[in-house]
């Protein structure tokens, strides 16, 4: 059997841009995805701590070391700039997987820099 577990996440996320008229996704800092394990157009869920909204998206690539975390398309209008969200990442595991896994957690400045 497959158990979906988290397999990363960074936190707390401040968001820096909302656009609405583009494509759905989440625009992450390509630093932020390499040190969380998160890769491009993966699917995650999105928390936003502001105002309790969950969703789930996929990530794509933004400019290295910018800091940016945009919330495109529709779930531009479950964001605010400087709301702040955590994005988790989740994967299947066999049984024999679970025992030895553990999360990455990747924590993150105001200015969206790896702590």
């Amino acid at each position: 059997m497959k158990r979906t577990l988290f397999h990363s996440k960074i936190q707390p996320l401040t968001v820096t841009d909302a656009n609405l008229h583009y494509e759905g996704s989440i625009t992450l800092d390509v630093d932020l995805l390499d040190q969380s394990g998160i890769v491009p157009y993966e699917r995650v869920q999105v928390l936003n701590i502001n105002n309790g909204h969950r969703l789930e998206t996929y990530t794509i690539p933004g400019d290295r070391g910018s800091g940016i975390c945009c919330l495109n398309g529709a779930a531009a209008r479950l964001t605010q700039i400087g709301d702040q969200v955590i994005v988790i990442a989740y994967g299947l595991f066999d049984d024999d997987e679970i025992v030895n896994h553990t999360p990455n957690v990747t924590l993150v400045d105001s200015q969206n820099k790896p702590k």
